[in-house]
Parts: structure tokens; sequence; C-alpha cells
């Protein structure tokens, strides 16, 4: 029987209500308490980004005794959530303007004097447009710079072509010395900074715009290389990263009642990969999928079937992902639909790969 057409998700995060307005911080905010309780603007809007944890974790090494950590972003401190490090700590905060590889350039130059740069900006700003800047001035070097790359795929949605990034992870892999990982939600961003600030290599975290499901309730080691398996199946394993991880673990829950289990890995470390998970899949059954929000052609899926393919695992490999195309232009999680980057869409993935 043919899957049901897919239907649009309910967001991960709940529209703007009175309560939620309560727990921000609307100093520079145009709305007031004789609004309609629905009604907001950029930066109540922002609010709701909770999984974008950089700013607050950053504040807390800083006060925990990290002095050396500066903050770098391209006039994108209040969107990816740094401009409360800038309050806090101004004179350790820069920002650049609309000069993103300027940008990147300054933050590798105050990685040799010392100093330990945190780069905050837009992923197609940050990967895409300052590609050539990220080889020649921090990983040729091989500064220990950390990035992070928000709103990556197709998380900007109506924004356009120009705000998405689906093919980040396939030109940043290619980088020697670079790590690139991936965490998917706000425990797991604050996790791997707080884990690996110190790493002497630079590391590139692609995240999403902070309104993702939640999938840590606490906090966990986050190791270059490393993977989480989240669900123990014996049918098929799906390795998740990003905004995927909650979709596949929606899909084992869909898929439970049909009977069918399925492994859920978040392997948020994309380079270097856990080659041994991957082994471990394959052994045990042969299915794989991998899930991505990224172009399918080079990138997340296409490291799993290095793997596999090198090391001659006899799986077969399926990739959920956005095709070789550019997006059309809509809401996220109508996006997320349309694409199949969501439960039903990883679920209908899964029964294909199990009828072969």
């Amino acid at each position: 029987m043919a899957d049901e057409p897919a239907k649009p998700a309910t967001p991960a995060v709940p529209y703007m209500t009175r309560e939620l307005k309560s727990g921000l911080d609307l100093t520079d905010s145009t709305v007031t308490d004789e609004f309609d309780e629905r009604s907001w603007d950029m930066i109540v809007s922002l609010g709701l980004s909770r999984q974008l944890t950089t700013g607050k974790t950053l504040v807390d090494l800083a006060d925990a005794g990290m002095d050396d950590i500066v903050v770098c972003t391209a006039d994108l401190g209040r969107p990816t959530q740094v401009e409360t490090f800038g309050r806090r700590f101004p004179d350790r905060y820069f920002n650049f303007g609309i000069a993103e590889r300027n940008m990147i350039g300054a933050a590798a130059g105050l990685a040799t004097v010392g100093y330990l740069p945190v780069i905050s900006n837009y992923s197609f700003f940050l990967a895409l447009m300052g590609v050539e800047n990220i080889r020649n001035d921090i990983c040729y070097p091989g500064l220990p710079v950390k990035m992070v790359g928000t709103h990556s795929g197709i998380t900007m949605g109506f924004y356009g072509t120009s705000h998405h990034c689906c093919e980040d992870i396939g030109a940043l892999r290619t980088m020697a010395g670079l790590n690139l990982m991936a965490p998917c939600d706000g425990t797991a961003l604050s996790a791997a900074l707080k884990g690996l600030i110190r790493h002497p290599e630079p590391i590139y975290f692609r995240v999403g715009r902070g309104r993702e499901a939640v999938v840590y309730d606490t906090a966990f080691e986050f190791r270059i290389g490393g993977s989480n398996t989240l669900r123990e199946g014996r049918h098929a394993t799906v390795f998740a990263i990003g905004n995927l991880v909650k979709a596949a673990l929606d899909a084992a829950d869909t898929l439970a009642d049909e009977g069918i289990e399925i492994t859920v890995v978040d392997m948020y470390s994309i380079r270097p990969i856990d080659r041994e998970a991957i082994r471990k899949a394959a052994s045990e059954h042969g299915v794989l999928v991998s899930a991505e929000e990224h172009n399918v052609t080079g990138g997340f899926g296409a490291a799993i079937a290095e793997v596999v393919a090198e090391e001659g695992l006899g799986a077969k490999l399926y990739k959920v992902g956005m095709p070789d195309q550019y997006a059309i232009l809509g809401p996220p999680t109508h996006l997320y639909a349309h694409y199949g980057l969501d439960g039903p869409g990883v679920a209908s993935t899964v029964r294909t790969a199990l009828r072969g």
C-alpha cells in the first residue's frame, strides 16, 4: 500500500503566547501588554529560538574563568543569540557588520595572539560565503577557532535560496584539519561547546535556527568522532544529524506500531565520523538510512557511503535529505513535510529500504 501523503508537522515550539513572552528579555521590543498576546516583532520572535544556547554557554564559561574567549559575529549577534555575551563582556565581543570574510580573518588573527575566538553567524554567510577564508585563514594554519553556523539547511524557509544552506557539509568535510560537528538541540550544543572549547584544532558546529524539538534532557560527553545510540532495533538503523534526529525518533515510534524496530543513532560527529557505529549497524542487519537537512550529494550520507564502500561492509544505504536541487519557498515545517525531512518522511524511507 502506498504511504499516506505527508502532512505539515506540528511546530517543535508553540507559537507566541503571553506566557512565553513573560520569560523573554523584551527590553528592545516594540510589543507592549496592550497588544494582542499573539503579537510579535523580531525581538519577541527570536525568543522562541531556545535551542540556540551559544551565548548563554559562553557566558557561563567566561564566568567560570575563561578570560580568553572572544566572540565574533557579522551583524547577527541577536538572531544567533550571542548578543547576551556582548552585553556581559563588551570588550570581548566584536561585530564586523556585513563583512563575513573580514570576520573570519580577524578571528584567525585573534587566535594567533592567544585568544579563543568563537564565530557565531548564519551558516550560509559563514560556511558558503566564507569557505575560502575558512580554508586559508583557519584550517591551513590549524588555528583553534570555533565556528557556530546557525540556521543551516532550509530552516530559513521563505527567505529564499540565498538564505538556505544545503551545501556546507559537502564543502567543509573536505577541509583538511577541520572537525565538523552537528549538535541536534540546545543541550547538545552546550555540551559541545563546553567539552570542545579547548580543542586545539578548528571546529565547525552546524546547528539550526533554535526552534528544534528537545532530544536531550541532560548533558552528555560530546566527543570528536563520537555518536549516541538513542533507540535500539533489529530491522534497520537510521543515522541522523541535526533536526533529523528527532524526526528519526518520531519515525521509530510510528514504525513500532507496525512491528518494525529501528535503531536511531545521533551521529553528531560528521568529520571524523564514527566508523565503528557504521560497522556495527552493517553487521547486524545491513539496512542503513542516513537522514540530514542537506543536499544528498556529497553530504553526511555520502560520508557514510564512503565508509561502507571502503570497508566492504555489504550494506545498502538509503538517503533522506534534500534532493539535488534548490528548495522551493515556504514555512520550514511545510518544507520539511514536502521533502520528507520529518517523522513520516523518515518512516517512509525505512519502509522502502526494508522492501529492498
